[in-house]
């Protein structure tokens, strides 16, 4: 099992989340907590990637065509940590 960590600021942007965003990132947290990343790579719908420049060590998994959900993962331990999930911005 895949700890899940989040942010402090990730409790306040999933407040303000369409009910729709809200129910695909709590199935994101489900499939990352039995299979970690590698489930994610497994499924095309999320997308998941690498992300470089400012972001560069962290992985953007798509919860649909504008919200992405942007994580790092700790290697020394089985740990996921969220850091946003946010409107296509970055």
């Amino acid at each position: 099992m895949w700890e899940i960590l989040e942010h402090r600021r990730t409790a306040r942007q999933l407040k303000k989340l369409p009910l729709e965003i809200l129910k695909r990132y709590e199935k994101w947290k489900d499939i990352v907590s039995v299979s970690g990343p590698t489930g994610l790579r497994m499924i095309r719908g999320f997308n998941d990637e690498p992300l470089d420049g400012e972001w560069s060590g962290h992985r953007s998994s798509r919860l649909n065509e504008q919200y992405r959900v942007i994580y790092s993962v700790e290697r020394n331990e089985v740990r996921v940590e969220v850091v946003s999930v946010t409107a296509h911005d970055y």
